[in-house]
């Protein structure tokens, strides 16, 4: 087994005209391991996972993916990659099977009804298989569109924002799914806004803000960052939204990172949560 990272990440730059949307990005994935790239809206994390997932050439900067450089070998790139939107690219006229076996046969592998009903039992979509899919939730969509994803397992998932707009339970079972894929051996590399989303699913969480990587850990890693509020002499942890605020700051003026600093002592009732 390699111990080389499924995903090496090297100066990653990228403007649109005046626009400087990364400014030099550095990190590393670990092969078989769950990634957040956690930023607020306009960080640049869709900018980076489109670089990376060769529909967008960077300015500056290298990576490699699987092993394959971006730049030199983007065909190779793309064979090891699968990649999921912020919206289900899924064909709602058609059944959930029929978008599986479509796809399948796209990718030129025998025996596609075979694929698609494993996937659909592996995504808990077998008594929906013959439905069309216009007459599903938001949560069974987006498991239909990650299992497209995966159709010829590509070692590599990147999931852009895959819980945007879902209900909590839908949320919870896409969660489910992105650890099984993790479970199985899949690389995946999820961009989120959703702070207890990175919480709950990431080995590693990297902080993208204003073009940079400011903070990359595990959450424990994280949470040393900040000293534990004091609750009448109790401690509490720091949450990931305190280590979040406190790196980048308030975007609404109500604090900033020295703000989060020091001892927080707040009477019992008032503590953050």
């Amino acid at each position: 087994m390699t111990t080389d990272p499924a995903i090496r990440v090297e100066g990653i730059e990228k403007s649109f005209g005046d626009l400087h949307v990364l400014r030099g990005v550095d990190f590393e994935v670990r092969a078989g391991s769950i990634f957040a790239l956690l930023g607020s809206n306009g960080a640049g994390k869709t900018t980076l996972i489109r670089i990376l997932s060769t529909l967008l050439k960077a300015d500056a900067g290298t990576a490699t993916v699987y092993g394959f450089d971006l730049a030199a070998h983007p065909d190779d790139v793309r064979e090891s990659i699968s990649l999921t939107g912020q919206f289900a690219a899924v064909d709602e006229v058609l059944t959930g099977r029929e978008n599986l076996v479509l796809i399948a046969r796209l990718r030129h592998l025998k025996h596609p009804g075979e694929v698609a009903d494993d996937l659909l039992a592996r995504f808990s979509l077998t008594d929906a298989g013959n439905r069309r899919v216009s007459t599903y939730s938001g949560g069974m969509r987006r498991r239909l569109d990650i299992a497209m994803s995966l159709i010829g397992n590509p070692p590599i998932i990147f999931l852009d924002e895959p819980t945007a707009g879902l209900d909590p339970q839908s949320r919870i079972d896409v969660w489910q799914t992105i650890r099984q894929l993790a479970g199985r051996g899949t690389t995946v590399l999820l961009t989120t806004q959703h702070l207890d989303e990175a919480e709950q699913l990431a080995d590693r969480i990297a902080i993208l803000h204003q073009g940079t990587i400011i903070q990359n850990g595990t959450l424990a890693e994280l949470k040393q960052l900040l000293p534990p509020a004091k609750v009448e002499y109790i401690e509490k942890q720091p949450s990931l939204e305190d280590i979040f605020l406190a790196l980048v700051g308030s975007t609404g003026g109500t604090g900033t990172a020295h703000d989060q600093g020091g001892d927080r002592t707040v009477p019992a009732g008032k503590e953050s949560q």
